[in-house]
Order: C-alpha cells, then sequence, then structure tokens
C-alpha cells in the first residue's frame, strides 16, 4: 500500500456538548482540519481541556458529529448525517491508564481483543505481538507484576494485535516518571516505524510530541492553530 496515501482526514470538524446547566450548548471543537498519511505518526498538542481527547474519542465513534467529516481510508465514518459504530472503523486505542484486565495474564490481554481467530491462532498471534514489544518473557505475568513501562508496552501490543488501520493513543506516558517517559517515547516511535504503524496520540507534553510524532498539531479553544512537521513548528511557528 503506498505509504503516502492519506488513512486519515478530517475536515471542519465540530463537535458539542450540552453544558452543565443543560440550558445550552458548549463547543469543543471547531473548524478542525488534519491529514494523516498511511504509516505516519500525528500528535495533537495541548492544555487539559482544548479539545484533543474529544477528537480522539470521535474519530473512534465515540462521540457524535455535529459538522465536518472524519474520513477513514477515503470513507466517511462521522459526519452529522454518517456514524459507522466503533467496530466498523478498525481504529485500535490505548488509553490513558492502559485498561489491562487484572484478572488476565499478559497473553490472555493481548489475545482477547482477537476474538475473530481461532483458538490455536490467538496465542500464537498475540505471541508475535509480544515479542514485537520485547516482552516475550512477560506473557504469563500478571499487570500488578509489571512496572508501568511493562503495561504500557502491553497495552501497545493489545490496540497492535488486530492490526487495526489506526491506533489512537490518550496521554500515553502521563502516569510514568519523566525519566521513564523520555526513554519510552523513542521506543514507542521504533515500534510503530517498525511496523508500519499509523497513529494520533494526545499530549500535553511537548518533548513527547516531538520525540515521536511526524505531524503535531498545536491545539487551543478547540482549535488546530498549525499541523506540521515538528521541525517547522519549532522553527516557523
Amino acid at each position: 500500500m503506498n505509504s503516502a496515501r492519506t488513512l486519515l482526514s478530517i475536515q471542519g470538524l465540530e463537535i458539542d456538548y450540552l453544558s452543565r446547566d443543560g440550558k445550552g450548548r458548549v463547543t469543543a471543537v471547531k473548524d478542525l482540519n488534519l491529514n494523516l498519511a498511511h504509516g505516519e505518526i500525528g500528535c495533537l498538542l495541548g492544555s487539559s481541556g482544548c479539545g484533543k481527547s474529544t477528537v480522539l474519542r470521535a474519530i473512534c465513534g465515540f462521540e457524535p458529529v455535529k459538522a465536518g467529516e472524519i474520513l477513514l481510508r477515503d470513507q466517511i465514518v462521522s459526519s452529522a448525517s454518517v456514524h459507522l459504530s466503533p467496530n466498523q472503523r478498525k481504529v485500535g486505542m490505548v488509553f490513558q491508564d492502559f485498561a489491562l484486565f487484572p484478572h488476565l495474564n499478559v497473553l490472555e490481554n493481548i489475545a482477547f481483543g482477537l476474538q475473530h481467530l481461532p483458538n490455536n491462532q490467538r496465542s500464537l498471534v498475540a505471541m508475535k505481538w509480544l515479542e514485537r514489544v520485547s516482552l516475550s518473557n512477560k506473557a504469563d505475568a500478571y499487570p500488578h507484576e509489571l512496572s508501568g513501562g511493562q503495561q504500557q508496552r502491553v497495552a501497545l501490543a493489545r490496540a497492535m494485535a488486530p492490526e487495526p488501520d489506526l491506533i489512537l493513543l490518550d496521554e500515553p506516558f502521563s502516569s510514568l516518571d519523566i525519566e521513564l517517559r523520555e526513554r519510552l517515547a523513542g521506543e514507542m516511535r521504533e515500534i510503530f516505524k517498525a511496523n508500519n504503524i499509523t497513529a494520533l496520540l494526545v499530549t500535553h507534553d511537548q518533548f513527547e510530541a516531538f520525540a515521536i510524532a511526524d505531524k503535531v498539531g498545536v491545539m487551543a479553544d478547540g482549535k488546530v492553530l498549525q499541523w506540521d512537521a515538528p521541525y517547522e513548528l519549532y522553527h516557523k511557528p
């Protein structure tokens, strides 16, 4: 597949929600535009409340769209009149708290998302992805026996195992200490590039954004102010 081909396209996106007092609507995202090609890593960078996590939820199919369009593989998946369910989008998600099942071991956690495969194939595929994140020796361990960095890599392997078209990550390093964040940011980029993964993450940390992403979108007040390569953002803000 041509790596230059656009996988994710967001055009004129607007999302609102009911205000806390229930008397009106509050705009969370307005006139947002971005494109992400196959194999690219994108990042939405901004402070808490700027709308970046809302964009992820809309791409997943968890948030309705007021206006604009979200396209995956040139197909409209969200608009004011179109809404494909999350399981029709081939999108994987890594949550802020990793969301590993405490009663399942590492291999079982990864195999959980492979219900579409025959039983004898699930463990083989799960182990393949554990090897790709360098944790094959932890297959029988349980989440509470892992470090924060290891838990994150298990969550990443679980998201990648069904081979989605796009992986979304919501503040993937926020629960880790600074030193571990810096190391894992580089590791995550290497994993994505080695496996030709297309990904979009959100973060409030500029270091994370610049260390991982090919394209960074600076967000404020529900808008992307600039969507560009890290070098361009730094030298031509």
